[in-house]
C-alpha cells in the first residue's frame, strides 16, 4: 500500500509532524500496558474476557454522554441567584412585619423559579434523548469480528477501525494504516492532514480525511486528550450569547443603582414622622422589591429551554444553546451542495468511452474500482450499484495498490493485476483536474455540467505511483462517467424562505462550478447564474470578500478555501452560518458563526457543529431560524417591560428620599401591578411567534425605550401622589393617596404594555384587555379592595389620576416615536 500523502501544495507530507504535541497522548498505561500488534499484522482485538477484565478495573471510556447539566446544577442555577437572595431576605422580613398580602412577591418568585426549573429539566431530557440518537458508534474489533459499540463502552486496549470522516474518539496508537491521513486542526490549528503509519500516535479530537486503518486505544475516559473539551462543548449552556451578556450588563448597572437608592429609602422611611416601625419597613421593602428585574433572567432561560424542546420535536439537536440565538442573527448561509441541496445518493445516467475504448473493458475497470475501496463515497457507491462485483459473471481484478478519494486531490485511484496477468493503474476524479487546460474533452464536459449533471473522468495512468505529485500527468482519458444527483424535495422551498427573510445564500462546493450552478438554478436560487471557479478566486481577503458578495455559486473549492471564504464574509461584518456533512466541511464549520451538520454526516462534522439536523433535512433550518428570532425578538420586547419597572421604581425612591415623604406603595400594590402589566403578559409575549430579523446592540435597544418610559411613569405617578397629599387629610388619607397613585401608575404601565404588544392581533388585544379587566375587578370587588388596600375615594382625585395618566400616555407615544426616528426601530 502507498505510504505517501499530498498536502494542499502538492508536496509530500512527512508521516508525523507534531511529535511534541502528541507524545503525551501516546503514553501507555503504566500499570496495565497495552499490547500492540506487530506491524503489518491485522489486529484481532480483545476477547470478551479481556473486555470484562478491563471493565472491572475501571479502564472504560467513562466520559459522560453528551448531555446537559444535571438536575442538581439546574436547581442550583435557578434558585441561588443574587436577586433571589435579596428578595428572599426581604420576603422573610415581610412575613414578620406585615400581612400576608404584602408577602405575595415571595410566593411569585418561588412559582417563577419552579417554572424555570421544570422547563430546563424538560429541555435537559430532550437534549439527552437527542444526544443518544445522534451519538456516533465506532467500529471496534472484539473476538476477531468488527461491531459497532457506544463510545462509552470502549475499553483500554480496544482496536478501533477508522475510515474517512471518522472521529478519533480516544487516544491511541496506529495498528494498521492504508493511506491513512488524519486532520489534527481541531487540536493544533494546522489544517494540513498528517499521514499516519503503524506505531504513530493519534489523538482524540482529530479525524480521518482520507484512507483507512485501525488504532489501539491507549488512553480512555477523562485521561483522553479531548475528553474534557468534548464534555464542556456539549453542555446545556447560555454563555457567549449577546442576549445573556446584555442582560448581565443591565443587571450589573441595576445593582449599582439599587444599593445606594435602597439605603437612602430605608433611612428616609425610618425617620419620617408619624410612621410606625412596621409600616416603615413595609413601605421600604415596597420600594426595593420592584427595582429588581428578577423575572427577566428567568424568562430568558424559559424561552431558550422551550426553544430547545420545540426544535427537539423536529429532530434538531442544539449542542450549544446560544446557537438558537446565533442562527437568528445570520445574514449569510453557506451551503455545501452534496447532502444539503442534493441527497447523498447518485445514479449513473451514462458512461461514454473515450479515444476508442472498449465499453465492456471500461465497465470492468469501474467494477474493479468499486471493489478497491471498502469505504466508498457517494460517487463510487453509484458505480458499485451500477457495476457490482460479479456482475455479468465477471470477477473484479486483484487490487495491488489503492488510493482513497481526497478532497484536496479531487480524485481517487487504484492499481490492479488483471485476469490475464497484466498490470494497470487508474485514476477517477474531476475532469478539469485530471485533464490539461484546453483539452477538447472539457467542452463536452461543460455541456453536461450546464445540465446539472456531475461528470467524472476515468483515466489510465501509464506508470509511476498513484500518489506521486505528477500522477495525473500523461494519463490517458478512457471514459466519462455521468452521474445525476438526487435533489432534495424540500430544498427549493427552504431557499425561497431564506430569500424572503433577506438572508443571502452561497453554494460552496468541491464540484464543477457550472454543474453546481445548474443544480442551484433548478432549485430556484437567486443569482445561481453567477458562478465562480474557486481556482480563480483571489487570495487577498478583501478581494475575496468582494467576490463572495458578487457571486452566489462557487465550485472546485478546497477545504482551506471554504475556511477562507467564511473569514472573508465575516470581515465584512456578516454573520455566517455554514452547513455541511463531509470531512471537507469541518474547517469551515468550525470557523463559521454557526455550524450546522447533517445527522448522517461524518462524526467530525457533528463534533464541531453547534446544530445537528438528525433527520438530515435541510428544511429544518427555517424552523431553527424562526425559533431564534422568536426568542430574541420577544425577549427584547419584554425586557423593555421589566426595565421600565426598574427605572420608575428607582426614580420614585429617589423622589421620595428627596421629598422626605412616605413611600406611596406597599409591596402588595406593586405585586399586583407587576403581575398584570409585566409578569403574565410577558410570559405570553415571550412565547409568541416573531419573524423579525434579530438586531445587534441588545442593551442599547432596550434601554433607549425603557429609560424614557420609566421616567414618564415615575413623574406621572409622583405628580398624582403629591396632588393627592394636598387633597386628602385625616384618617385613611395615606391609603387614598396610595390608591390614586396606583391608578396612575397602572394606567401608564398598561400603555407601555399596549405599545410593546404592537402590532396587534386578536390575542394581543385580548391579553391587554384581560389585564385591564383584572385591575378593574380589584377596584370594584369589596374583599379585593380590602386585600390589596386599594379604594378610590371621591371622584375628583381618581379622575385627576386618569387625566395625568392620559397626558403621560401621549408623552410615551411621542417619546417612542422620537426614539424610533432618532436611533432606528
Amino acid at each position: 500500500m502507498t505510504q505517501r500523502a499530498l498536502d494542499s501544495s502538492g508536496e509530500q507530507t512527512p508521516g508525523s509532524s507534531r511529535p511534541a504535541m502528541i507524545d503525551a497522548g501516546a503514553e501507555l498505561d503504566p500499570v496495565h500496558p497495552v499490547d500492540l500488534p506487530p506491524s503489518g499484522h491485522r489486529a484481532t482485538g480483545l476477547t470478551t474476557a479481556e473486555v470484562a477484565e478491563r471493565v472491572a478495573r475501571g479502564e472504560v471510556n467513562d466520559v459522560p454522554v453528551r448531555s446537559s447539566r444535571s438536575l442538581t446544577e439546574i436547581v442550583r442555577a435557578n434558585v441561588f441567584t443574587r436577586f433571589n437572595l435579596i428578595i428572599g431576605v426581604l420576603w422573610v422580613i415581610m412575613l414578620f412585619v406585615a400581612p400576608i398580602q404584602d408577602s405575595l412577591f415571595g410566593f411569585v418568585i418561588v412559582a417563577n423559579t419552579g417554572i424555570g426549573i421544570i422547563q430546563e429539566w424538560r429541555a435537559k431530557r430532550t437534549l439527552d434523548s437527542l444526544a443518544v440518537i445522534g451519538e456516533a458508534k465506532p467500529t471496534v474489533r472484539r473476538d476477531g469480528t468488527a461491531a459497532e459499540v457506544s463510545t462509552h463502552e470502549i475499553v483500554l486496549g480496544d482496536v478501533i477501525e477508522l475510515g474517512p470522516g471518522d472521529k478519533v474518539v480516544v487516544d491511541g496508537t496506529v495498528a494498521e494504516a492504508d493511506s491513512l491521513e488524519v486532520d489534527e486542526s481541531l487540536l493544533t490549528g494546522e489544517a494540513d492532514p498528517v499521514l499516519k503509519r503503524p506505531g504513530d500516535p493519534v489523538m482524540s479530537g482529530s479525524f480521518v480525511v482520507a484512507g483507512g486503518g485501525a488504532f489501539t486505544a491507549t488512553k480512555v475516559g477523562r485521561e483522553a486528550y479531548a475528553a474534557q473539551l468534548a464534555e464542556e462543548a456539549s453542555r446545556f449552556t447560555l454563555v457567549h450569547s449577546e442576549l445573556r451578556s446584555g442582560i448581565s450588563t443591565i443587571l450589573k448597572y441595576v445593582t449599582w443603582m439599587m444599593v445606594p437608592t435602597a439605603i437612602g429609602l430605608i433611612i428616609s422611611q425610618l425617620v419620617v414622622k408619624d410612621n410606625n416601625f412596621k409600616d416603615s419597613v413595609a413601605r421600604t421593602v415596597g420600594g426595593i422589591v420592584p427595582m429588581i428585574p428578577e423575572g427577566l433572567v428567568l424568562l430568558t432561560s424559559v424561552a431558550f429551554a422551550i426553544g430547545v424542546v420545540r426544535l427537539g420535536r423536529k429532530q434538531c439537536l442544539v449542542q450549544e444553546l446560544p446557537a438558537i440565538e446565533g442562527l437568528a442573527r445570520v445574514d449569510v448561509v453557506c451551503l455545501d451542495k452534496t447532502g444539503t441541496l442534493t441527497e447523498g445518493g447518485m445514479d449513473i445516467t451514462e458512461v461514454r468511452p473515450l479515444n476508442g475504448s472498449d465499453e465492456a473493458y471500461v465497465h470492468q475497470v469501474l467494477r474493479s474500482l468499486g471493489s478497491s475501496d471498502p469505504r466508498p463515497n457517494a460517487s463510487l457507491q453509484a458505480i458499485i450499484d451500477a457495476y457490482p462485483a460479479g456482475g455479468d459473471g465477471k470477477a473484479a481484478w486483484t487490487v495491488t495498490e489503492a488510493m482513497p478519494f481526497s478532497s484536496a486531490r479531487k480524485y481517487s485511484g487504484a492499481a490492479f493485476t488483471e485476469t490475464d496477468g497484466t498490470s494497470s493503474a487508474w485514476l477517477l476524479g474531476a475532469p478539469d483536474v485530471l485533464l490539461p487546460e484546453g483539452d477538447p474533452t472539457l467542452d463536452e464536459i461543460d455541456h453536461l455540467n450546464e445540465q446539472g449533471l456531475r461528470v467524472l473522468l476515468l483515466a489510465r495512468v501509464p506508470s509511476g505511483e498513484l500518489d506521486a505529485p505528477d500522477a495525473a500527468e500523461g494519463d490517458v482519458p478512457t471514459a466519462l462517467v455521468v452521474l445525476e444527483q438526487r435533489l432534495r424535495p424540500d430544498a427549493a422551498e427552504t431557499l425561497k424562505y431564506f430569500a424572503q427573510q433577506n438572508v443571502a445564500t452561497k453554494v460552496i462546493s468541491g464540484d464543477n462550478a457550472v454543474s453546481v450552478g445548474a443544480v442551484a438554478g433548478k432549485l430556484g436560487l437567486a443569482g445561481a447564474e453567477n458562478t465562480l471557479d474557486a481556482r480563480r478566486m483571489p487570495t487577498d481577503p478583501d478581494e475575496m470578500a468582494t467576490a463572495m458578495e458578487q457571486n452566489a455559486v462557487f465550485g472546485r473549492v478546497t477545504p482551506q478555501q471554504k475556511r477562507d471564504m467564511v473569514a472573508a464574509l465575516q470581515s465584512r461584518g456578516h454573520t455566517v452560518a455554514m452547513t455541511g456533512d463531509g470531512v471537507n466541511d469541518v474547517l469551515a464549520l468550525k470557523d463559521a458563526d454557526i455550524g450546522v451538520s447533517m445527522g448522517s454526516g461524518s462524526e467530525a462534522t457533528r463534533a464541531v457543529a453547534q446544530i445537528v439536523l438528525l433527520n438530515n433535512s435541510f428544511a429544518t433550518l427555517p424552523s431553527v431560524v424562526a425559533e431564534g428570532r422568536r426568542v430574541i425578538g420577544n425577549i427584547t420586547r419584554v425586557a423593555t417591560l421589566f426595565l421600565t419597572k426598574t427605572v420608575y421604581s428607582v426614580l420614585l425612591a429617589i423622589l421620595v428620599v428627596c421629598s422626605q415623604v412616605e413611600y406611596p406603595f406597599l409591596p402588595r400594590h406593586l405585586t399586583l401591578l407587576a403581575t398584570l402589566t409585566i409578569g403574565v403578559p410577558a410570559f405570553f409575549l415571550a412565547l409568541a411567534p416573531n419573524k423579525e430579523r434579530a438586531q445587534p446592540h441588545f442593551v442599547r435597544r432596550v434601554m433607549r425605550y425603557a429609560i424614557p418610559s420609566g421616567v414618564i411613569a415615575a413623574a406621572a405617578t409622583f405628580t398624582t401622589y403629591l396632588i393627592a397629599r394636598h387633597h386628602y387629610s385625616g384618617p385613611g388619607a395615606l391609603e387614598a393617596e396610595t390608591s390614586a397613585a396606583t391608578l396612575t401608575l397602572f394606567l401608564v404601565a398598561m400603555w407601555v404594555l399596549a405599545i410593546i404588544a404592537r402590532p396587534y392581533t386578536w390575542w394581543r388585544i385580548g391579553l391587554v384587555a384581560a389585564m385591564g379587566l383584572g385591575f378593574l375587578i380589584v377596584l370594584v370587588v369589596p374583599w379585593l379592595q380590602d386585600f390589596f388596600a386599594l379604594k378610590l375615594v371621591g371622584t375628583t382625585l381618581p379622575w385627576t389620576a386618569v387625566g395625568i395618566a392620559v397626558a403621560a400616555a401621549a408623552l410615551l407615544e411621542l417619546s417612542w416615536r422620537w426614539v424610533g426616528r432618532r436611533f432606528g426601530a
